[in-house]
């Protein structure tokens, strides 16, 4: 018999590479200000700059390290860069990074609480920690005798699927799940919400034409008699109205949908109430800004994403249910292979139950690494700095008369826009863009062609928001 071989990193080998990853690592954000923002890559080249066929022999550790700078760096849009200002963030931090390197190494799978029990018991404790640290209802917590409780998904978009899910089956007295749907099902959301509102109605078989737009007033936020008139009207056509769903922070303009209006509704009628606060949920962790989320005690469920503005890196969202059982019974499957004594015991969670996926991350280990490294007042003081930049950034905006506000600005998000019209408001964003010193996007606002300028980069200070404000005045000044 030959002798056994491997092919396997041995633990020093893993050691002697795995201090050359975190030193490359920290050499990234030391000198991540001196890349371009935008990657200026064409179509097609880092894919040229790849073997047509994958190696037939490993090759060594050094030259997998230098085509990442060669190849792969080039073709990266650094979202960790403190000029990012374009879409919403999508922050990483130290201690985020490094309780992620830890759930890779742990390897987890954590469907049942029997295959990993820290897993479920830590990510319930740590949701728990931010009903209270985000001055949530109660009624969300997991920890407590109430029907509520929490889990991480991977995005807004999955919680807020999920959330119509539950609703349609609680509608429906669970028949869609077993008979498929008969298209009388109607939702709701504002023409400012978010677009995984209409994909949801399209993966939740409720349809395009039965996702009902409701029309918003001169602040972008959702109209509440407009909602309620159009309830009345879908009911008197035969349709069974079942789901609402209000945004804290609409991702064009940072809207705030008015909540206690919207909720009072939705309890009269009987609909399952949704809120998405991606983005500016994290704005709660200040008191002073919990006004945001006045009327949650009224929603059925709730979402925010911590790897937007908390420091926590992609994926990670947290989604609350004021009634677990609803969103438990709508995606439950027990196949004989999963049975096992913790689940028939009733005293835990399972969370494969509580989303689409079967499998699962240890996510909450960022998440916990995240909370302890900054304490609540670390991540309140980032949060209060990045609204007072962006404020600092609107005035300066309302100073220059060659532009305008576009919208409110009660947060992060600044909306405005050059006087000169969609043309030169789209020529200087290019330009903006191209240079590589920042990175900004843009919307349409009452049919206008509209800059965005969000301040919540983990480590974006108040030099940066200055430099882009004087390349935004440079640029501006060549129109």
């Amino acid at each position: 018999m030959s002798p056994e071989k491997s092919y396997h990193m041995t633990p020093e080998q893993f050691r002697q590479h795995g201090r050359a990853v975190v030193d490359w690592i920290a050499d990234y954000y030391e000198r991540i200000e001196t890349l371009p923002v935008l990657s200026q890559v064409e179509p097609g080249q880092v894919r040229q700059g790849l073997p047509a066929a994958a190696p037939a022999a490993g090759e060594s550790f050094d030259a997998i390290l230098q085509d990442m700078n060669k190849v792969i760096l080039p073709g990266v849009t650094h979202w960790q860069s403190p000029n990012f200002f374009a879409y919403f963030p999508a922050n990483a931090s130290g201690p985020s990074i490094l309780g992620d390197l830890l759930s890779s190494a742990l390897g987890v799978q954590g469907m049942l609480w029997a295959t990993s029990p820290a897993c479920t018991e830590l990510e319930s404790h740590v949701l728990d920690w931010l009903v209270t640290m985000l001055g949530l209802p109660q009624k969300f917590l997991s920890s407590n005798s109430s029907s509520g409780g929490d889990v991480i998904q991977d995005t807004a978009s999955s919680a807020s699927l999920c959330a119509m899910l539950a609703a349609r089956e609680r509608a429906t007295n669970y028949r869609s799940n077993r008979r498929g749907g008969d298209g009388k099902l109607v939702a709701y959301t504002s023409n400012q919400a978010h677009s995984s509102i209409e994909k949801a109605a399209m993966v939740a078989g409720i349809g395009m034409d039965n996702l009902r737009l409701i029309e918003v007033d001169e602040r972008f936020a959702m109209q509440p008699e407009a909602l309620a008139r159009q309830i009345q009207r879908d009911r008197q056509s035969g349709l069974v109205p079942f789901f609402v769903s209000a945004t804290v922070g609409t991702t064009s303009s940072n809207a705030l949908d008015p909540l206690p209006a919207i909720g009072t509704i939705c309890r009269e009628n009987g609909l399952w109430f949704h809120v998405d606060a991606a983005m500016s949920g994290t704005a709660a962790l200040c008191p002073e800004f919990r006004y945001i989320q006045d009327g949650i005690e009224l929603a059925d469920s709730y979402t925010f994403n911590p790897h937007k503005w908390m420091f926590t890196n992609f994926d990670c969202n947290c989604f609350y249910v004021a009634d677990r059982k609803a969103l438990i019974d709508t995606l439950s499957i027990l196949p004989e292979y999963l049975r096992n004594q913790a689940t028939e015991s009733g005293a835990v969670f399972d969370y494969r139950d509580w989303h689409i996926p079967l499998g699962r991350r240890f996510r909450s280990l960022k998440l916990w690494f995240v909370i302890r490294h900054y304490g609540v007042e670390g991540l309140q003081y980032h949060v209060r700095r990045h609204i007072e930049i962006a404020q600092q950034f609107a005035e300066w905006v309302k100073q220059d008369e060659r532009f305008e506000m576009a919208a409110p600005a009660p947060l992060n998000l600044v909306c405005f826009r050059h006087r000169g019209g969609d043309e030169s408001n789209q020529l200087l964003m290019d330009r903006l863009n191209r240079s590589g010193d920042l990175y900004l996007t843009h919307t349409r606002l009452n049919e206008r062609f509209t800059l965005r300028f969000c301040v919540g980069q983990t480590h974006t200070g108040l030099r940066h928001v200055q430099n882009a404000w004087r390349r935004i005045q440079e640029e501006a000044g060549k129109l």
